[in-house]
């Protein structure tokens, strides 16, 4: 008898309508996610550090409330870490029906959160430990999203299927600037006394919505394969670290240009723009919300132009205008112009936009199976932890020291030369191919049996 059942079986049968099912459901998942995420963002910019520092003057309390959304960040790697582990043993579904719970818990949290004059201290003590929560689900999220989007897929077409996780982010990012646009309607007496509630607490009608959208998927093809086969990992953290560790470091590289740039360009931009330049608020909200118009129709491109064509190539394609398009967005915006700041915004969306399509594809090929949601969990998380939580916060640390734009400028153009590089040496290692093609890892690559555990 065979000892390993499912070594030798058939790759599972591919669902064309399962996999679109599976692609919708991981773009409403994470839109909801990404929607609850990107609201405090806004809300940092624009609010929180008057409510929740109200002693320190406005310059500094930005930048503490920058740093309480930086804490979301640092918060996502454990959540990768958790339920990456979880996701590896016990199946995709579950995991993200957990955060999805989760970031539902700690966003309604923040909408109810009493501010530091009725509560004192206990107001920004409670704030940054719903901002942990909010990091641990969003931590865990992403993972599970892409593989339920890319495991569902066609061995050809899983950089394409995996855009629909990552088109959640662009869609989320622009709702959630909307509902902020709505509210300039709104005095702002109005807006900092409960006006800027509303967003936080709308999210508990968006997670239920979510909620049974995601409990009508079933276990993706690759995973019940993996259990048939008895492939799972007892440890599929120290699994990474020991098996995988140069495409660890090469995929937290990889992801800084896509998700760091973002918050150069929306959540600080939004900040020095109202303070510092003389935007009304409703105006440079406005700016980004038809920057994220863009994003959200240019976004899908990337994955497909990384599917027709060799990787490398789109990639360079992808990422090389940003270095002339991001400075020449900020020289657009320091004219205080409304119209030309918008051109600005929306030409330098376009290539980490597309770039980040391509992303989560082209990352959930580098790792096995068994601990494929680990993997890419942490590459991810810990790049949003190192890099993009701390943008915002570096950026105002960088334009209050020097009193220039230029070193931000400086400091963004770093984050897509690194990129660039560490996907450009990921691809020549191998782990993904052309078109999408399924890269599962050379057997000298995979765990070793003596690590398989039941559930």
């Amino acid at each position: 008898m065979n000892p390993n059942p499912g070594r030798d079986a058939a790759p599972p049968e591919y669902s064309t309508r399962q996999a679109r099912k599976a692609g919708v459901t991981a773009f409403v998942g994470t839109t909801i996610e990404w929607f609850d995420f990107y609201i405090y963002g806004t809300a940092s910019a624009l609010v929180l550090g008057r409510l929740f520092f109200p002693d320190a003057s406005p310059a500094v309390g930005t930048l503490a409330a920058f740093a309480t959304f930086a804490i979301g960040f640092v918060a996502r790697p454990l959540g990768g870490i958790v339920f990456g582990h979880f996701g590896d043993k016990f199946g995709r579904k579950n995991a993200v029906i957990i955060t999805l719970i989760l970031m539902g818990i700690g966003t309604v949290g923040v909408g109810c959160l009493p501010t530091y004059s009725q509560i004192g201290i206990w107001a920004p003590v409670l704030l940054v430990a719903l901002r942990v929560v909010q990091g641990v689900a969003m931590g865990g999220e992403w993972g599970g999203a892409v593989l339920i989007a890319t495991e569902f897929a066609p061995p050809n077409k899983k950089v394409l299927y995996g855009a629909f996780a990552q088109q959640g982010s662009p869609v989320g990012n622009l709702l959630a600037t909307l509902a902020f646009l709505a509210l300039t309607l709104l005095s702002d007496s109005v807006f900092e006394s409960w006006g800027w509630r509303l967003p936080f607490l709308a999210s508990a009608a968006l997670v239920v919505v979510a909620l049974y959208i995601r409990l009508r998927i079933s276990e993706t093809p690759e995973m019940k394969k993996a259990v048939v086969a008895q492939e799972r990992t007892r440890m599929p953290l120290v699994e990474v670290l020991r098996s995988h560790p140069m495409e660890l470091v090469l995929g937290v590289g990889a992801v800084v240009a896509g998700v760091a740039i973002t918050y150069v360009k929306t959540t600080f931009a939004l900040a020095w723009a109202t303070a510092d330049l003389g935007f009304d608020r409703g105006d440079f909200l406005l700016v980004i919300t038809m920057a994220l118009v863009a994003q959200v129709l240019v976004q899908p491109f990337g994955a497909v132009l990384a599917t027709k064509i060799d990787p490398s190539r789109a990639i360079r394609w992808m990422l090389l205008p940003e270095l002339i398009l991001l400075p020449l967005m900020f020289l657009l915006v320091q004219t205080g112009s409304v119209p030309l700041a918008m051109l600005g915004m929306v030409l330098a969306t376009a290539p980490h936009a597309m770039y980040y399509a391509a992303l989560a594809g082209i990352l959930a090929q580098v790792f096995p199976t068994n601990v494929r949601y680990t993997g890419i969990s942490l590459s991810y998380q810990l790049s949003t932890a190192i890099f993009a939580g701390t943008a915002p916060m570096l950026c105002q640390f960088l334009l209050t020291r020097t009193d220039s734009i230029w070193p931000v400028v400086a400091l963004g153009l770093g984050y897509v030369v690194l990129s660039l590089v560490c996907m450009t040496l990921l691809l020549r290692r191998g782990k993904a191919r052309s078109g999408g093609a399924d890269t599962e890892p050379r057997p000298e690559h995979t765990s070793t049996r003596k690590d398989v555990a039941h559930s």
